[in-house]
């Protein structure tokens, strides 16, 4: 996620780091180092000069008991990045309530609505999504299958022309719903006929949260948007799409704040999971190395079930929960992802070695599913015969099936020794996050 904004100024921040001395030569060098990374991301110019003119005049203030200055510059780097992306995060309230989707052409608020209904869902709420996009040809049948695709309650009318309409009658269809999601059209800006039927559907709906919905590749153009949408409907939040497809999202991040509505949350990829509670602090702790343990600890929770993570823990635990928690790391997200939250994107790694790794968790599936139910349960009675049945029914190659099972014993093995204290003592070690801890700002 920002690989071009989170590598440059990571490096500015690590020769920061490897100095004996901080000067002004040192403060400089690092400023420019920002500067370049922000402007290359869209960030208004505006923005970035004031920013480097607080680094510069707080530099070399006097220093806080017990830190250092290269600490106390990491340190205030952090804190005027999070400053300009959004300081404190949005409050997000798992209640009863109506959301209305707003955004022009291309902004994703098809995919985004099931997104939000899945992370309600996940959070013990009952929501459903409603299509009031009657402009766009095919709006219905895309919203209707990504609903049917995760099991998502849907309402649409096909032969309503009137938005407004198709929103009173879904609110009255979709009533026993907790939260009720509407996707309204878009257009390729905000025109008089596009104000008019969103000004309508508010008045029907009378929403709790209008969310308003920007891609992140369009850059500073965001701050227009955001400030035309909350003019005509007084815009509550933003979703930032695309954060993963573009090195222009600072630009997007940054407008935003400048608005009074506040980015409320952010996508992260292509499936119904990938969208994230945006928390300034914590986006500027991973796109500076620090990583954000506390995201991937949700997350993982989330895709966990309990009964499996107990066995796991203890050691005491069959093939068929060895490939339930392969496939709870895959909801969890991409390697990449995963990696983006520990602090490690820009750690360098062979070509290709994510791909190879996701590929090889999707063998290991099929691998476990051509198992029989006693195989499963005691993958030590498993011979090389049969093993040679395993890997024909699974497509898969002998060498294939004697991997998964070697990684199975390593795994029991080093369960048993990892305790759940010893694995929160391995997640806190390291330079700049036990400086995070130090600061606290994790």
């Amino acid at each position: 996620m920002l690989e071009k904004l989170s590598s440059g100024i990571r490096k500015g921040l690590e020769r920061i780091a490897r100095l004996a001395l901080v000067d002004k030569n040192a403060v400089e060098s690092l400023i420019r180092d920002i500067q370049r990374s922000l402007l290359a991301a869209d960030v208004n110019v505006k923005l970035v000069y004031e920013l480097s003119d607080r680094i510069r005049k707080k530099a070399f203030e006097k220093l806080p008991p017990g830190i250092s200055r290269k600490e106390y510059l990491i340190k205030l780097v952090y804190e005027e990045l999070t400053e300009i992306l959004g300081k404190e995060p949005a409050k997000i309230e798992l209640k009863p309530q109506k959301i209305l989707l707003v955004g022009l052409f291309g902004s994703g608020k098809t995919t985004s609505a099931i997104k939000l209904a899945k992370f309600y869902q996940k959070r013990g709420l009952k929501p459903c999504v409603i299509c009031a996009d009657t402009f766009r040809p095919a709006a219905f049948e895309q919203l209707e299958q990504l609903a049917k695709r995760v099991g998502m309650p849907f309402y649409g009318d096909k032969n309503e022309k009137d938005a407004a309409a198709v929103v009173k009658a879904g609110l009255e269809a979709m009533k026993k719903y907790d939260v009720i999601i509407v996707d309204s059209a878009g257009r390729d800006a905000l025109d008089d006929e596009l104000i008019k039927e969103i000004k309508n559907i508010d008045e029907v709906m009378k929403p709790d949260d209008t969310i308003l919905v920007i891609p992140a590749d369009i850059g500073q153009e965001a701050q227009r948007q955001a400030e035309e949408f909350n003019k005509i409907l007084g815009i509550t939040s933003v979703l930032v799409t695309k954060l993963d497809a573009t090195g222009r999202a600072g630009g997007a991040l940054t407008a935003c704040n400048v608005t009074k509505a506040k980015i409320k949350f952010i996508t992260v990829g292509e499936k119904p999971d990938d969208l994230e509670m945006y928390d300034p602090k914590r986006f500027v702790s991973r796109l500076i190395g620090f990583g954000d343990l506390q995201s991937l600890l949700e997350k993982a929770k989330e895709a966990t079930d309990e009964k499996t993570a107990e066995k796991l823990a203890t050691g005491r635990f069959d093939m068929d929960d060895f490939i339930s928690q392969i496939s709870s790391v895959q909801k969890v997200g991409s390697f990449s992802q995963i990696l983006d939250m520990l602090g490690m994107s820009g750690a360098k790694l062979p070509a290709g070695a994510l791909n190879v790794q996701e590929q090889k968790m999707k063998k290991w599936t099929h691998i476990v599913k051509s198992m029989t139910k006693e195989e499963r349960a005691d993958p030590d009675i498993i011979t090389t015969s049969r093993i040679k049945r395993i890997a024909k029914g699974s497509g898969t190659s002998e060498a294939d099936v004697r991997e998964l099972l070697k990684s199975y014993k390593q795994t029991k093995k080093m369960t048993k020794k990892l305790s759940p204290k010893r694995l929160e003592k391995l997640a806190k070690r390291g330079g700049f996050g036990a400086l995070l801890k130090k600061f606290g700002a994790g």
